[in-house]
């Protein structure tokens, strides 16, 4: 079956990069349309285990590359659906970094002062909120202790949790059932709906082309509810503008697929991928160490058996994020909840035999699983993952009825991403293994390469047209009126959760996105409040931002 439509914005991709326009644009008075690759979950549908079809395998994106694995949300909310809910700001730093390029990659009108309007817009309209001690894990609250005991700080991480909702189930990564996690499920979605957007859940967009009234046509499929192999119709939607939020293992995809009607692609369009230098060590916490040295207990008499209870990361250690360190040298540590699955297979034996991944002797810490202390390593790449021709549809080639798939992103870390990664990995060892508190050891590269949870950069915002896919005002650089709002329009690593900033970018692209609308005839404005009502964020941006014909 075959299907055809037309619209003002067709947006690719419910996530940050694509809610947030949906809603500020419908709020503005134009026909929005948003397509979805994924299913449509209700909260009750949010299940607390990780069987083949529940809301675990169902909302998730694994894709396999070539020494780069990168897990991503599949469903309407996107990666806000999947991700636990830190919320941290990128350091000043991050915006002058030179990375590959040798000279600033941001655009030179980008600084942490000029986003930081926008940062509070996000903060506003999640909300976003501080933690104090009461509200961390047992985790959180050991990785606080493990620190302080080393010499280092440590610091409850923002987060859009509601925690008096929260239960400390730690099962937020599949969807949160009583709605404690902020995602935007609860927030720009319902207010994109409330002022008649269109959410197309299991439609997978293939590719783009210019039609002869200078429009754009969008080509999708239809895609099985239990089996995304498979697809149950295609169809056709016409748009004034599009904007592609697909993801940054999705968008550029799109994009190379697109190439032979839309005519040739920038050079940075599949190119300059970072992981956000992300790497995961997982420590076998010695609990008996920890009552004689740390002094602690719970209320049970255990001392910590309680890697599962909780949420998320709650405590990250950020003395490294310091600007005066050279390039490559900085990096935060982040106490990480990784529930069962990947977390079990990838995290090695510490000190143990070759190979260190399975076998006699990994059998034996899984019986410790209670007292495993994951750390997540955030350091500076070099953007040195590149896309190679797309598959024939969607972004990888499925390998199973869910979740599972090849793709074509190759990555080969350099000497600066080894080197960052060899300082934070180091540092995470010297606090965990003092005076015999815990052993660690990286996870192994060995199975699936690298891999991150916040890819990046694949289709970024730059001044220069060499380096970077898109204008600083996110719009596609030789096509204008197709514009790129999600994490791969981020220029590099930013050495913290990127969440935050990934929003804080869609919330700024909207004022050009709407005059461009307006010069295609569509009668929209600028102007709408935070989702919930509130303006507190919105004082704080400049006046004539906010009026999109300035």
């Amino acid at each position: 079956m075959s299907a055809y439509d037309k619209t003002d914005v067709v947006i690719v991709g419910s996530g940050f990069g694509g809610s947030i326009p949906a809603y500020h644009l419908a709020a503005g008075g134009a026909k929005v349309t948003v397509l979805e690759r994924g299913p449509w979950l209700e909260t009750k549908e949010f299940e607390h285990d990780y069987l083949l079809g529940s809301s675990y395998t169902r909302a998730f994106d694994f894709v396999v590359g070539d020494g780069m694995s990168v897990l991503g949300g599949n469903c309407v909310g996107g990666g806000s659906v999947v991700y636990f809910a830190a919320m941290p700001r990128a350091p000043k730093f991050v915006f002058e970094r030179h990375g590959s390029i040798g000279r600033r990659m941001w655009p030179s009108v980008l600084t942490r002062d000029t986003l930081e309007p926008w940062y509070d817009r996000v903060s506003d309209s999640l909300p976003v909120s501080t933690q104090d001690w009461n509200d961390v894990s047992y985790a959180g609250g050991l990785w606080a202790a493990l620190c302080d005991h080393s010499g280092r700080t440590a610091n409850p991480a923002p987060v859009a949790v509601d925690n008096d909702r929260c239960v400390n189930c730690n099962f937020m990564m599949a969807g949160c059932r009583f709605d404690a996690k902020r995602s935007l499920l609860t927030n720009y979605l319902p207010a994109a709906l409330a002022h008649g957007a269109k959410i197309r859940p299991l439609h997978e967009v293939q590719r783009i082309e210019r039609i002869d009234d200078g429009d754009y046509r969008v080509h999708f499929n239809v895609v099985d509810d239990t089996d995304y192999r498979a697809q149950t119709g295609s169809g056709t939607i016409d748009a004034k503008v599009v904007i592609i939020a697909a993801g940054a293992g999705a968008t550029p995809v799109i994009l190379q697929r697109s190439e032979a009607a839309l005519g040739t692609m920038p050079h940075a369009v599949g190119r300059y991928f970072s992981g956000n230098g992300e790497r995961l060590n997982t420590a076998i916490i010695d609990e008996e160490r920890v009552r004689e040295v740390l002094g602690l207990s719970r209320e049970d008499g255990k001392v910590y058996e309680a890697n599962h209870i909780g949420k998320g990361p709650t405590v990250a250690n950020w003395d490294k994020l310091d600007g005066s360190l050279p390039e490559y040298e900085r990096y935060s540590l982040e106490q990480l909840y990784f529930p069962p699955g990947l977390g079990t297979i990838l995290a090695q034996v510490p000190d143990g035999a070759e190979p260190r991944w399975f076998g006699a002797q990994k059998k034996e810490i899984l019986k410790k699983w209670s007292s495993w202390l994951t750390i997540f390593l955030m350091t500076e790449d070099d953007n040195e993952g590149v896309f190679g021709a797309p598959p024939p549809t969607g972004n990888a080639y499925r390998i199973s009825q869910q979740m599972l798939g090849r793709g074509p992103l190759k990555y080969d870390p350099t000497p600066n991403t080894l080197h960052g990664w060899s300082l934070a990995d180091a540092e995470c060892k010297e606090i965990l293994e003092k005076d015999g508190l815990a052993k660690v050891s990286p996870w192994t590269n060995d199975v699936v390469g690298a891999y991150t949870v916040h890819p990046l950069a694949s289709c970024r915002i730059g001044d220069d047209p060499e380096t970077s896919a898109l204008h600083p005002n996110h719009e596609l650089r030789n096509h204008p009126g197709i514009f790129v709002t999600d994490s791969a329009s981020v220029p590099g690593a930013l050495t913290v959760n990127p969440a935050m900033t990934i929003a804080a970018l869609a919330e700024r692209s909207v004022p050009g996105i709407v005059r461009a609308l307006q010069a295609r005839g569509v009668d929209v404005t600028y102007g709408a409040p935070a989702p919930d009502g509130s303006i507190t964020g919105r004082r704080a941006v400049s006046k004539l931002s906010l009026v999109a014909g300035s």
